[in-house]
């Protein structure tokens, strides 16, 4: 019997240690404004702002992505180098964190949305 209750204890005990790690590695899609109040890691997906240029600074690139509900801009700074296909991209998803003190979003990941080449042949079926 004892040894019962100590398997249902483990077992009990590793599901709860299992959905706390699931739980932390979650991170949500929110909004620029939500992104900008956030305390934890975020996904952020926003249209490229291409009036502004993008730049790179030794080991961290500089862009900027609008919000396509209310148009609010973001600054994004990505710990990397400009991915292949920036520059065609359309939508990115900056995954990280706001940082308020130079007021612009902190990625460790990008998430890059270019045109589909198949977009121009769905009337065509």
């Amino acid at each position: 019997m004892n040894r019962k209750i100590l398997l249902i204890v483990l077992i009990v005990i590793f599901v709860g240690y299992a959905g706390w790690n699931l739980s932390e590695s979650v991170t949500p899609y929110v909004s620029i404004a939500e992104a900008e109040a956030s305390t934890g890691n975020v996904q952020v997906k926003g249209l490229l702002d291409k009036s502004v240029v993008p730049q790179q600074f030794d080991n961290e690139f500089h862009f900027v992505i609008r919000d396509e509900e209310n148009g609010q801009t973001m600054t994004v700074k990505y710990n990397g180098t400009k991915p292949d296909q920036f520059d065609s991209a359309y939508h990115v998803v900056a995954i990280g964190k706001y940082n308020a003190d130079d007021e612009a979003f902190h990625a460790n990941k990008l998430l890059i949305k270019c045109p589909s080449k198949y977009e121009n042949q769905k009337g065509n079926s």
